[in-house]
């Protein structure tokens, strides 16, 4: 269910991500996160419409680049959006938009939990870089990975095999 800025209410956790393999990857964590209350922010995108259609969730802008404009233009919406929703838990598998709301997510006292693409397995990617800083747990998908990423976990891979 689409949401708007004003309809956000108070959850435990928040989830934010990329549409396309970002937001599959985040989906198949299903297990992990639907026992708690939630609102998912997400780039406006048909999958990420789709997907999430009976999920509380926030489509703020469609796919965005790798732009530092962008990323400042996002820090007021990700500054507005988690003081509205209050989360214990920022859960990402970055890219887009998910910077600022990790970052803020941290700077308000949320716990931030990172999940590294199944795409990457020997060298992490940006999102990762700029995101493990903070986070209190990073997730790899890849044992090749581990070594690369300081304190990251490997717990096998989300989408399956």
């Amino acid at each position: 269910m689409s949401l708007r800025l004003d309809e956000l209410e108070r959850a435990d956790l928040l989830l934010t991500c990329s549409s396309g393999g970002h937001l599959l990857q985040l989906v198949a964590l299903r297990p992990a996160w639907e026992g708690f209350s939630r609102v998912w922010v997400a780039e406006d995108a048909t999958d990420s419409r789709s997907l999430l259609r009976d999920e509380p969730a926030f489509f703020p802008h469609p796919p965005t680049t790798r732009s530092w404009r962008q990323l400042l233009g996002d820090l007021p919406l990700a500054w507005r959006v988690l003081s509205r929703v209050r989360p214990k838990v920022v859960l990402t598998t970055g890219a887009g938009a998910a910077l600022p709301f990790a970052w803020l997510g941290r700077l308000r006292g949320a716990r931030v939990v990172y999940v590294e693409t199944v795409t990457r397995i020997h060298t992490p990617s940006l999102s990762c870089r700029l995101i493990a800083p903070i986070a209190d747990r990073v997730y790899v998908q890849w044992p090749e990975l581990r070594e690369r990423v300081p304190h990251a976990r490997y717990a096998g891979t989300v989408l399956g095999g």
